[in-house]
């Protein structure tokens, strides 16, 4: 049997950072879980989180009795119920607005184009929130616009991954952004990228826009690795998953 060292007897000891070792340590085995890897057997967690069995059956005596984790009939463990509750507590902590707007603000001002957040309101799509660049030249959009569904690449995103998602989009599911050029307006070119909250239901739809004659191939690069970003950082704050929209951003960046 390998030696224990002194740290991992001492639930308290600081952190390299200032923090505390076995809070570390707690968080380290809530995080062994994911989507895929619901419940787990006690020899996984300890290869997942390179702890102790003896640290690991410690921390989930505590876990277990603050509701973080449960342990079922096989003998394995799963999440328990209060990261549920501390969820909701999290989303009711702050309005849609207050995580979106400065986002919108970024990219209106990194890409000299107008920012906008689109939801589906049944065969529409409205313009949520919106800010618009300095420059003269610009698409103008007003909050509270509403546009067919069918058009414009905030439309596709709103079709490919919304409840009730469009087969024909099946390449826009796969590379997580939609371009549009002259479908509402024949001057007007835009590019659109989901946002997805903590039961990574589709949110809206994050979207720059301009004049076409502005969104050459490299433009429309720029655009999307500037909303998916966005787009991450947005579906992080509402509790989301944003792997895969970091993945689509590194295709992108890499010309793939």
């Amino acid at each position: 049997m390998s030696k224990q060292s002194p740290s991992e007897d001492e639930p308290s000891t600081p952190a390299a950072d200032g923090g505390v070792a076995a809070v570390d340590r707690a968080f380290a085995i809530l995080a062994a879980f994911d989507v895929g890897s619901n419940s787990l057997p006690l020899a996984e967690i300890a290869r997942r989180t390179g702890l102790y069995k003896s640290t690991i059956l410690r921390l989930m005596s505590s876990l277990e009795r603050a509701g973080f984790i449960r342990r079922l009939g096989d003998g394995q463990y799963a999440v328990g119920p209060e990261p549920l509750r501390l969820a909701q507590v999290y989303q009711t902590s702050f309005r849609l607005r207050d995580v979106i707007y400065p986002l919108l603000e970024s990219l209106s001002e990194a890409s000299g184009e107008t920012s906008s957040f689109y939801v589906r309101e049944n065969d529409s799509r409205v313009v949520l929130f919106r800010v618009e660049p300095k420059r003269a030249v610009r698409v103008s959009l007003h909050e509270g616009a509403r546009f067919p569904l069918s058009a414009g690449a905030s439309g596709k995103i709103l079709r490919a991954f919304g409840a009730l998602s469009d087969s024909a989009l099946g390449t826009i599911r796969e590379q997580f952004w939609a371009t549009s050029f002259g479908e509402r307006d024949p001057e007007t070119a835009s590019v659109s990228v989901p946002v997805f909250n903590a039961a990574y239901d589709l949110t809206g739809a994050l979207t720059l826009s301009g004049p076409a004659e502005r969104f050459n191939q490299e433009k429309v690069a720029t655009a999307c690795g500037l909303l998916l970003d966005a787009a991450a950082r947005a579906t992080v704050a509402l509790g989301g998953d944003n792997r895969e929209l970091l993945k689509a951003g590194e295709r992108v960046a890499v010309g793939g």
